[in-house]
C-alpha cells in the first residue's frame, strides 16, 4: 500500500466528521453489513479512493442518488487466467468491471509457459492501466511438468526477480503436487523463496495424509476440489477453499451446501477459466451470487464469500467491507437476491467508458509465438497391433478425465477412429520451435462425427491440441491455425468452417471483448454441425493437455497417466 501524506489523512479525517464535504457521495442507499446481515439505508462518503463515512448524512461535490438501490462491497475474483477469457487484460477489465468485479487475482501462468518473464512482465505493465485492481501472482509451474514441451522455463530465481510490483501478492497456484509430496529440488525451491508470503493451491481428489503434507509446505488455498466432502476436509485442515464456476469447471452447484454461517469466513469465490460468451450469457461472480442465493445459500454470507472473506484470504485488509477507512469499492444492486448489478465504483472512481478512455494502451507481446510446422494427415496416423486401447473419457463440465479401455479397430496396422463407439483422435502438436513432437492418441465423450476443431489454448505449455474424426481435417485445421498465429479452427471436408484468431501469444485475442464474443457463436455452431455434444467444447479441448489433472490426459510426449504420474507406454 502507499504511504499517505498527512493532509490527505486529514481530508479523510475532516470529510467523514462532516466538517468538509466528500469528493463523492452515494445518498440514500440501502448498504447490506457482511458481516451482521443487516441492511442500513445511509449515506457513503468517500474521498479519493477511500470510504470516509456510513451510517449517516453526507454533503458531496458531486452526488449518486442510490435511492431504491442497495450497496454491497465489490467483488473479488480470487483465482483466474485472464488467458482464458481470450481477451488482453485491458479487455478483460472492461469486460467484467461492469459485473461487479473490482478485484480479480490473476496467475499469468498461461502466457508464462508460451513466453516465460515477458509474459508476466507484459501482465503487470497491463495491471497498472486497469481500472479494476488487477492482481498478478507469479506463476510457480512454468513448465506444469517435465513432461511436456512449454514455451519457457521459470525456476526460483527468476521468480523471484519479478516480485516487488505493486500488483503482486504471493506465488500462484502449485500445481505440481506431485513434484511436492516427492520433494522434487525446483518445487522445494519455489516453496523456500516464498515461504514467507503466500502460496496457492491446486491438488485435485488430494487427501488424507498426502493432503497433510501438501499443505504443510504452507500452502494455503484451493480451488480444485469439485465434490462437498473433498471441500470439507479441506476446510478442516485450514485451507481456504475457491468455489470455482468457470467455462468448463463447474463446481459451484457441488459445493454450494459449504457455504453456512459456520464456513463463510473460510470460502471465497472464482471462475478460473471463463470466455466472454459465458460472461455475456450468464455473468461473472454475478452469476455465482445470484445461484447461490437462488440455491438456499443465506445472502450475507454469500455476499460475504464475495468480498470480505475473499479479501481476508489474501492479505487485502483494505477492501471487503462498505466502512470508513476501506478502499472504495462498491457495487450497486437493484436487487441482492438476483445481484443485478446497475452501476459499479472502483477505488472512488464511477465505472463508465470514459472512464475506461483514460487508460493507456500496452503493447501486445508473442505475436510470432507460433512456431510449429506444417502437418499432414499422416501425421496423426496411430501405428499399431492389437485393439485394446487407453482412451481418455471428457466428462462435461469437469476438466477431470476419465481413464477408459476400449478396443478400436485396427486395419493396416494402424489405429481407427470409432464414431459407434464415440472414440476419436485427440493430438498435441509442439509450437514453440524446440522440437517436432506429436502425441498421439484417442477421446471419448465429444459425439464427433466428422472433421475436427483444433485450439492452441492448450493448458498450461499450451502446444495445439487437435481433435478429429478424420486426419485430413485434422491437417487442414492445425494448418490454419498456424496460418493465423494461434486461436480455435474448426474444418469440415478439407475446408475452415470457422475460426478465431487469437495471436497474442497464441491465446489472446488482440480485439475487444465483443468481436470475441460474436465470434464464439458461429465457431459452437460449426462445432455442433461436427455432431459435438459439450457445450464448451473449445476450453474443453483446451484441458486435455493439462498433465496434472486426473486421470489420463496426453501431451506433445503422448499419453499420460496423471495417477501414476508417468507417460503410458505403447
Amino acid at each position: 500500500m502507499t504511504k499517505l501524506s498527512p493532509a490527505e489523512i486529514g481530508r479523510f479525517i475532516d470529510a467523514g466528521r462532516g466538517v468538509a464535504p466528500a469528493d463523492l457521495v452515494i445518498k440514500n442507499v440501502q448498504l447490506l453489513d457482511v458481516i451482521t446481515g443487516a441492511i442500513t439505508q445511509t449515506d457513503i462518503a468517500i474521498v479519493g479512493n477511500r470510504i470516509v463515512g456510513t451510517y449517516d448524512r453526507y454533503d458531496g461535490a458531486r452526488e449518486i442518488d442510490g435511492t431504491g438501490l442497495f450497496a454491497v462491497p465489490g467483488f473479488i475474483d480470487t483465482h483466474l487466467h485472464v488467458e482464458s477469457s481470450l481477451v488482453t487484460p485491458l479487455e478483460f477489465d472492461r469486460c467484467v468491471l461492469p459485473h461487479g468485479v473490482t478485484t480479480a487475482i490473476c496467475d499469468p501462468h498461461e502466457i508464462a509457459n508460451v513466453l516465460g518473464a515477458e509474459g508476466i512482465r507484459y501482465f503487470q505493465r497491463c495491471a497498472e492501466q486497469t481500472i479494476m485492481d488487477l492482481r498478478v501472482q507469479l506463476s510457480s509451474c512454468v513448465p506444469a511438468t517435465a513432461f511436456e514441451t512449454s514455451g519457457a522455463e521459470l525456476d526460483a530465481g527468476d521468480l523471484i526477480a519479478l516480485t516487488g510490483h505493486a500488483s503482486g501478492i504471493g506465488l500462484a497456484e502449485f500445481m505440481n503436487f506431485p513434484g511436492v509430496l516427492f520433494k522434487e529440488a525446483g518445487c522445494l525451491a519455489k516453496l523456500s523463496a516464498f515461504s514467507d508470503g503466500r502460496i496457492d493451491g491446486h491438488a485435485p481428489l488430494l487427501g488424507g495424509r498426502d493432503l497433510n503434507g501438501y499443505i504443510a509446505a504452507g500452502i494455503r488455498t484451493e480451488h480444485e476440489a469439485t465434490a462437498l466432502a473433498e471441500a470439507r476436509e479441506k476446510l478442516m485442515k485450514g485451507m481456504t477453499v475457491l468455489i470455482r464456476e468457470g467455462s468448463v469447471s463447474k463446481d459451484l452447484h457441488a459445493l454450494i451446501p459449504l457455504i453456512t454461517a459456520d464456513t463463510s469466513a473460510f470460502l471465497a469465490f472464482c471462475t478460473d477459466d471463463r470466455n466472454p460468451l459465458d460472461i455475456a450469457e450468464e455473468g461473472h461472480l454475478d452469476y455465482m451470487i445470484r445461484t447461490a442465493i437462488a440455491r438456499g445459500a443465506p445472502l450475507h454470507h454469500v455476499y460475504r464469500v464475495a468480498s470480505w472473506s475473499a479479501a481476508n484470504a489474501f492479505g487485502l485488509t483494505d477492501r471487503g467491507l462498505i466502512a470508513p477507512g476501506r478502499r472504495a469499492d462498491i457495487v450497486l444492486l437493484d436487487d441482492l437476491e438476483a445481484c443485478s448489478v446497475r452501476q459499479v465504483i472502483s477505488a472512488g472512481r464511477l465505472v463508465t467508458d470514459e472512464l475506461f478512455a483514460t487508460r493507456a494502451g500496452v503493447e501486445p507481446v508473442g505475436l510470432e509465438s507460433m512456431k510449429a510446422e506444417a502437418v499432414s494427415a499422416d501425421d496423426f496416423r496411430i501405428p499399431a497391433t492389437a485393439p485394446a486401447t487407453r482412451v481418455m473419457g471428457v466428462v462435461p463440465g469437469r476438466i477431470i478425465t476419465e481413464d477408459l479401455t476400449f478396443d478400436l479397430p485396427v486395419i493396416d496396422g494402424e489405429k481407427r477412429v470409432d464414431l459407434d463407439k464415440d472414440a476419436v483422435k485427440v493430438c498435441v502438436v509442439a509450437r514453440h520451435g524446440k522440437n517436432d513432437n506429436i502425441g498421439r492418441g484417442f477421446v471419448h465423450g465429444f459425439g464427433m462425427k466428422r472433421g475436427a476443431i483444433a485450439s492452441s489454448v492448450g493448458h498450461d505449455s499450451h502446444n495445439i491440441c487437435v481433435v478429429g474424426a478424420d486426419e485430413a481435417d485434422m491437417a487442414a485445421a492445425v494448418n490454419r491455425l498456424i496460418a493465423i498465429k494461434g486461436g480455435f479452427v474448426v474444418a469440415e471436408g478439407g475446408q475452415v468452417t470457422a475460426e478465431l484468431a487469437l495471436p497474442v501469444a497464441g491465446l489472446m485475442s488482440a480485439g475487444s471483448f465483443e468481436e470475441v464474443h460474436d465470434s464464439l457463436i458461429p465457431l459452437r455452431a460449426a462445432a455442433k454441425a461436427l455432431g459435438v455434444v459439450l457445450a464448451e467444447p473449445f476450453l474443453q479441448v483446451a484441458f486435455l493437455p493439462l498433465p496434472v489433472i486426473p486421470h489420463l490426459k496426453i501431451t506433445d510426449h503422448g499419453m499420460f497417466d496423471v495417477d501414476a504420474f508417468a507417460p503410458v507406454e505403447g
